[in-house]
C-alpha cells in the first residue's frame, strides 16, 4: 500500500494520482490541509531523503516568506520548523511505500522504477 501526501488541488499531485490510478496501484491519500505533516513524519522522511528535497523553494509559499525567514532555513531543524508551520512548502507529492521507499515530487520514470 502506498501513502500519498499532498494537497488535493495541486496539479503535480493530480498528475501523480492519475499515474497511480492508470497503473492500478492502491494508495491512501493524506491531504495536508486536513492532516498536517508532523515533525515526527518529516524526521522519518528525512531518514530516506534529504531535507532539501522536501523543501519546495520554487513555490509561492516560499517566495512569500521574508528574506530573513528564508535565510534562516539552513539545516533540517530550521527547515522542519518552517515546514510544520506551513505544510504548503513541502514539495508535493510525497509518496511513502510500506517497504519504506520515499519519493518526492512527480517523475514518471522514477515512479515506474520504484513502484511497479
Amino acid at each position: 500500500m502506498l501513502h500519498v501526501y499532498g494537497i488535493k488541488n495541486c496539479n503535480t499531485v493530480k498528475k501523480a494520482i492519475d499515474w497511480l490510478d492508470d497503473h492500478q496501484l492502491d494508495y491512501v491519500f493524506h491531504d495536508f490541509k486536513k492532516e498536517p505533516a508532523t515533525l515526527a513524519k518529516l524526521q522519518a522522511w528525512e531518514k530516506k531523503v534529504a531535507w532539501e528535497q522536501l523543501l519546495n523553494k520554487k513555490g509561492t509559499t516560499w517566495r512569500k516568506l521574508s528574506a530573513d525567514k528564508q535565510a534562516s532555513v539552513t539545516d533540517a531543524p530550521s527547515a522542519n520548523t518552517a515546514l510544520v508551520e506551513n505544510n504548503s512548502m513541502i514539495k508535493r507529492p510525497v509518496i511513502e511505500s510500506d517497504s519504506g521507499t520515499i519519493i518526492v515530487g512527480f517523475d514518471e520514470q522514477l515512479y515506474a522504477s520504484k513502484l511497479l
